[in-house]
This record gives structure tokens, sequence and C-alpha cells, in this order.
């Protein structure tokens, strides 16, 4: 047809048509079963949580650039599993049932069925198929078996320790979800300990495992921040010998402390320790002149969080126990104290204090005039203590030798004393599954009298939830308001026994999910293991990452885990990942408390979701976000427009020579972008061709080519052009390998611009063919520059074909 023929496109008609069509035709279901491995590609986004608000514009960009990334691959001939579900158990659900009474069973299900239809009014090639809610006694029946394979595996234990207390949310927190000021992620409250009795994954087993990442493709930040909450440190644990108060601390009382350090060649400048305030042996340390004074700075110092207690620059405190320990390396009794800048959980919870060499000990030492020895010389430069390697001093035998040998000469002495040990630590610690909520899936153990802690049998899953719970807030689960639900019989006598009444913490939900959709329909099995074997790793996992410490590294874990167990055979649940960015406004995050949060559907409506979805791609590069500002939308809807056009205008016999090899130009820069998902720059290479080609026209062999092109970013459009404009009768996302390659012989530049130099100094620029004529180069190039030549003695003319051109005058 000719251009003023050309239909004018109607977006909210044209979109409505293909997504009711590709939902008949149940395009995007995948045979998961009947798919080739070579051919699978698992793409998938991080699975929201069903809240009451509308998907706001980070959704739009997260699930846009997620469906543009796995079209792009459908087209290069994968066969792409890109499924959607919803992490539904959690606090926000539960609080709205404390506020309104509406149970949440009830809020959840409208909420998914609300996302459901915005997610799918996006136009996604989300697979609905395999949907999970985890929430879904269907599916935590089979968290709830992955929780009793851990308690199999003796990956699951019981104890009762110091645990993260959130006084708002009453419930525990793992460390991961304790923000760096000390507050509690969801509720903002300061977060403080209690001792508790909770249900444990025994994750730091895994600690040097989930170290290693080779053969994954991670950002390089992402991988720093789990090896830095990993924390491994390489050093010595070193026996202190307790003395006796009895003898005036000339004898040993049997009794010992054990102290980690990775610098052990500072161990003759050791004066003093430091144990944590939580530490088991506290109590026994404390002589009766200094218990009353000690207990009142412990109990002082556990209301405090640990970032509080290790913050850099606050001010050191610590009491005397009274209490003496011998340094193994020269026999000299040093005194014991507590302090709260020693944490319980780093370490062995035990100090050996060398104050001349790490700045926290010499600002204590320092306030209570404690001994300082200093045991390593070496430059201080302006500071008042030395803390790097040098040479001993003051060290016995190893005066004079370098710190790094004496530290071998020490730890090798102490192994020989039978004092210390080589040792390896990490920061990690193992993950916290108990919660003291409702909504989330019951920890399927029973307590029996007689039997003690019994396992609910797989046959008797799921354990589900009651609905006749009281969900106001009393600092023990709400699931302890339920006797029907706590009361019941032990599995294995028989006999009255009582359930848990914690549930697990949602993050055990999300650990295990993507190994769950390949079979999300199948009742026998939490896993089925052919279909995980053939599905994981996950090809290109997207999602944010403020999920780096805590989702990202339990599920990890949990797909180790699944190894060990044989379901999969790979070690990492992800071989790719990647971080999209953040749409804010005014340069703040969008939320309903800050009232600044922009509802797509009116964009959707007024100019289709093509356009939405591009306009929010061409913002700015897609691991950025940007600010949302409308004010650039009307750009992309005279593109799209403009595109349309052009594509719908009479074809040409044959390409103009210019937008031939722009095209194959545009194909491979697009095709690149696409595997890097930079998006934005996909469609800055569009409208450039468009710019072009719109006004030279096009074959149909290049408008196939083209519309293919936009079709990862513009689907609906794609479809339209592709089966109502070019005639094909299938759709382009079932065409299977039609992605263009670009001919390397038109990536070659014909012509080149050449910066012509006089003495050196650029003065002008000319266009010459790739072969062009030394003589006709310098003749061209002559008269760009004739000003700066004139009155001038050319002495010399260098050209080289391609790279240069320079005129040396005088």
């Amino acid at each position: 047809m000719s251009n003023n023929m050309v239909r004018e496109y109607n977006a909210v008609e044209v979109e409505k048509k293909w997504r009711k069509k590709w939902a008949e035709d149940k395009l995007y279901e995948v045979d998961i079963e009947g798919t080739p491995e070579e051919d699978k590609f698992y793409n998938l986004t991080m699975f929201p949580y069903p809240s009451g608000s509308n998907l706001h514009m980070g959704h739009w960009l997260n699930y846009g650039g997620v469906d543009t990334f796995g079209r792009y691959m459908r087209l290069t001939g994968k066969t792409v599993f890109q499924p959607m579900g919803f992490d539904s158990f959690g606090l926000p659900a539960e609080n709205y049932a404390i506020k309104t009474g509406v149970h949440p069973e009830d809020s959840i299900s409208t909420n998914v069925a609300t996302m459901k239809k915005q997610i799918s009014e996006m136009g996604g090639m989300w697979d609905w198929s395999k949907q999970v809610i985890t929430s879904s006694p269907e599916y935590y029946k089979w968290t709830q078996w992955l929780f009793l394979k851990m308690l199999e595996e003796g990956l699951a234990y019981q104890a009762e320790s110091l645990v993260n207390w959130d006084p708002v949310d009453q419930t525990v927190l793992a460390n991961e979800q304790v923000l760096a000021d000390g507050t509690a992620e969801r509720s903002g409250a300061m977060v403080e300990k209690k001792l508790m009795k909770q249900w444990y994954f025994k994750i730091t087993d895994f600690a040097e495992e989930l170290l290693d990442f080779s053969g994954t493709d991670w950002p390089e930040k992402t991988r720093k921040m789990q090896e830095n909450w990993i924390g491994k440190s390489e050093g010595t644990e070193i026996v202190f010998d307790l003395l006796s108060e009895e003898s005036a601390y000339t004898e040993k009382t049997g009794e010992s402390l054990v102290a980690f350090s990775t610098r052990a060649d500072t161990l003759y400048g050791a004066t003093y320790m430091v144990v944590a305030p939580e530490h088991p042996m506290v109590d026994e340390l404390l002589a009766d002149d200094y218990r009353e004074q000690c207990e009142k700075y412990i109990k002082k110092a556990l209301m405090k969080n640990e970032i509080e207690r290790s913050a850099e620059g606050k001010e050191k405190t610590g009491v005397f126990t009274g209490s003496y320990a011998e340094n193994p390396i020269n026999g000299k009794p040093v005194p014991i104290w507590v302090a709260d800048y020693v944490i319980g959980s780093y370490g062995t919870g035990v100090i050996m204090a060398v104050p001349a060499h790490d700045k926290r000990d010499y600002e204590f030492a320092k306030k209570y005039k404690l001994d300082i020895v200093e045991v390593v010389d070496g430059d201080k430069g302006e500071e008042e203590i030395f803390t790097g390697y040098g040479i001993a001093k003051n060290s016995g035998e190893f005066d004079g030798e370098i710190s790094e040998k004496v530290k071998e000469g020490i730890t090798a002495k102490l192994e020989q004393m039978g004092k210390g040990s080589t040792k390896v630590t990490y920061r990690l610690r193992d993950w916290s599954v108990s919660r003291q909520r409702y909504w989330g899936a019951p920890i399927p153990v029973v307590y029996c009298d007689d039997c003690g802690v019994v396992p609910v049998p797989v046959s008797d899953l799921p354990v589900e939830l009651p609905r006749d719970v009281d969900y106001q807030p009393k600092g023990k689960a709400p699931l302890a308001t339920s006797e029907e639900f706590v009361n019941c019989k032990c599995p294995t006598c028989g006999g009255a026994a009582k359930r848990e009444t914690d549930t697990l913490d949602t993050f055990v939900c999300s650990s295990w999910y993507y190994l769950r959709y390949p079979n999300a329909n199948d009742d026998t099995q939490a896993i089925d293991k052919a279909l995980a074997k053939k599905w994981a790793p996950i090809d290109m996992y997207i999602g944010g990452s403020e999920h780096a410490t805590m989702h990202l590294l339990y599920v990890r874990f949990v797909n180790m885990v699944m190894k060990r167990l044989g379901y999969v055979d790979h070690k990492e649940p992800t071989l790719r990942l990647f971080h999209q960015g953040l749409i804010t406004k005014d340069g703040a995050k969008m939320s309903k408390s800050k009232g600044n949060v922009v509802n797509p559907d009116e964009y959707v409506e007024k100019h289709g979701s093509d356009v939405l979805k591009m306009y929010l791609m061409f913002m700015g590069p897609f691991s950025d976000g940007g600010d949302w500002s409308d004010t650039g939308i009307t750009g992309v809807l005279r593109f799209r427009d403009k595109f349309w056009k052009m594509l719908c205008a009479e074809e040409v016999s044959e390409l103009d020579k210019e937008v031939e090899k722009k095209l194959h130009k545009v194909i491979d820069s697009i095709t690149t972008d696409m595997q890097n998902l930079q998006f934005n720059t996909c469609l800055s290479a569009l409208m450039e061709f468009t710019n072009l080609a719109s006004k030279r026209g096009l074959t149909r062999e290049a408008k196939e080519k083209v519309v293919t092109l936009i079709s990862p970013l513009a689907p609906h459009m794609a479809e339209e052009i592709w089966i109502d404009v070019l005639g094909h009768e299938e759709s382009l996302f079932a065409a299977g390998k039609v992605w263009p390659e670009a001919d390397p012989e038109m990536l070659v530049d014909d012509v080149v611009t050449l910066g012509v130099q006089v003495n050196g100094k650029l003065r002008g620029e000319v266009e010459l063919g790739v072969d062009e004529a030394r003589e006709s180069a310098l003749e061209k190039s002559r008269a760009e520059v004739a000003g700066s030549l004139e009155g001038k003695d050319v002495v010399k003319e260098i050209y080289v074909p391609g790279k240069i051109i320079n005129f040396v005058v005088k």
C-alpha cells in the first residue's frame, strides 16, 4: 500500500487482540518434558509479593526487561520457559489482617487475582500454566518437605540462642534482615537481642562452597557482598588457660578460653583478653567482688544491637571480671574483661587484645590504663600504633624475624604445646528459620513427652494453617492460640503431643521455587529429578540487588543441598544473574507512604503497553533504571508511529545501498546489545535506522528483519505487522529461529573520515574512500585546510590510508 493509505495504528485495540490470541493458542506454554535439553532456556524473574496496591513502574521495568530478553532468546531458536508466581506468605498480609480483620488467605487471594490480571495485560510471554503461589497448601506442603529433608540430613537443628527480635512485628529476624543502622528491614524498629529456642539451617556447612562462584556470570558487586557476608578468615585458635584466684593466679583451674586471631605473630603483645557479654562462660568468669558491676554492664550491653556495639568510632566500654588467664607463649597472667565491642557470634566470642597493634584494643587499653607492649616494629607514619606487618621485637626467640614468618613459627610452637592450631573461621552464621508469625508455612514437627522432637511424616503433609487464630502480637506465635492446631497425636507412639507453633521464614519458600516451576502441578513430589536436571540451572535470573545476602545466598545454599540429594546436577541455581535498576520519582524510591507512586495503567490506556515498555527501556541502561518523567514518552510515541508507517508503506524492489549497509550494522549492534541487556541502545539504533529508511523504503525481506528486531521491545505491534501487514499465517514468536544475522562484509565501511593535520595540529576533517588514491586524498585534504596552508611552503605531505593526513609547512 502507498504511504497515504497507511491506516492509523490503534494500540489498545491491537494489543487486546493479540493478548487474546496468544492466550487462546497457549503460545507461551512450554512442553517441559518434550523440550530437548540443548534447546531449553530458563528465563526467570524474582517473583513478586502480591500486595494490595497496583503494579508500579518498578514492576514494569523489571518484567519488561525480563520479557524483552526472553523474546530475544526465543527468536534465536531457544525454547524459553518464562514462568511467573507469587511469594505470598509474609508479614504484610498478617499486619493487614491485624488492622482490618480481613484474613490473610482472603486478602492474598484477591491480590493475586488482581496482580495476575495486571501482569497479563503487559503482554509478556509468561507461562501461567506452571504458576506457583507459596501460601497455597499445594506449595507449602513441599516447603515443609524441604524442612524434613534438611532435618533428615542433619542440616536442620534446634538451639537456644540470642536472636534478633523485632519488638514491633514481635518476631525473630535473620541477620540479613537487620539493616546497617540496626533497625528491622520491614518495620523500621530498633532490633533487640532476645534468648529464644529456634530452628536453624546449617548454611555454615556450605561456607566454603558458597565462596566458589566458578562457572557463573554474576555481577562483581554481588559476589563481593556475599564474600564479605560469609567473611572467611584464616588464622590461629589459641588456648588461654584460666588461672585460679585461690592461688593468686599462679595455678591453672583446668578450664580455658579459646581466642581466634589472624595475627598470631602478635601473641607476645597480648596484655589482656576480652569476652563478649553473651559468651556462655561469662558467668563463671565473674569473681565475687566484680559480679554485681559486671552483671549490670552485661544486661545493658545486651540491650544494644550488634551494629551499635561494633560501630567505628564508638567509645569503648568494658568491665574487669576479676579473672585471669595465662598467655601460652610467655606464661604471663593477663586480665579478662567483658566488653560490648566483642561480638559473641564472631570468631569464638573471645579476643586476645594486642593494644600496640590494634586500634580498638589500643583505645580500650588507653581508657582503662592497661599494659601496651610493642611486638612488631614498623613505620607508624602519623598513627599512634602500627597495625601492619613488620619486624618482631619483644617476642623472645622470634625477635628480628619478619611478621609473616613469626606467625607461622608461633602457630607451630602452639601446636607442639597443645595450645593452638591453624583455623579457618567464617562470619556467616546458621540461618535462623523460625518465625513467631501466623502467615507462613508451619514447621512440620511435634513435641512428645516420650519421644521428644518428632518429624511429621511426609504422608501427613501439609500441616495446614488453621483459620481460628488471634493475630495480635503477644511475643509468642499466633498459632499457639489455636488449641485444635496445637494439640495432636505423636506420629511415633500415638500419645498426646503438641505441634510446633513457629512458622518458617518466608525466604525458605523462595529458596527453592525455581525447582518447583517445571513440575508445578505435580502433587506426588516436590521436585521431579529428571525435569529439574534438564531445566536447572536457571539460564538468566533477573531481580533486585537488595537480595544479595538474603534470597540469593539462601537459594544457592538450597541448590547445593539439592545437589547433594541428587535432585540437580548443577552446583549453582543460576548461570547468569542480572540486577535491573530502580525507577525513582523526583530522586526518591516510589512508595505509597511517600505518595509518589506512578500508576502505569493510565499510560497503557492512553498509549498502549508497547510504548510504555519501550519508554522504560529507553530511559537509561536497564541496570540503572532512572527517575520517572513522562515528558519523553511522546518521543517514543512518535517513533512508534513513524516505524509503523515505514513498515506499512509500499515495498521497494531493491534496498538503497546506504539503507542496506545501515540495516546490517543495526542487526549487529542490536544483537550485541540484546545479549548484554542494553535495551536503551537497541532502541536508539532502531530510531536512527527509521529516520534513514523511512525516506527511502524497504524490501519485504528488510521489513521482516526490522520487525523481528523491534519485536522483543514492542511485541504487539510486531505481531500486527508480521501477520496483518506482511501476511504471515503463524505468529512471529512461533516462527523458530528467525533472528536476523548481519553480513560481515556489510559491516566494513566504504568511506572513512580522517582528520587533516597541519604540522601535527588538527585543522579539519575530510571524507575519503577506503581505497582512495593518494593524489585524490591529498587534493581533497588541501581544499579542506586551504586557509591553514595559504602563504606557507608545504615541505612534506604525509598520507597513511585510513589513518593520517598531515601537511608539514614552514
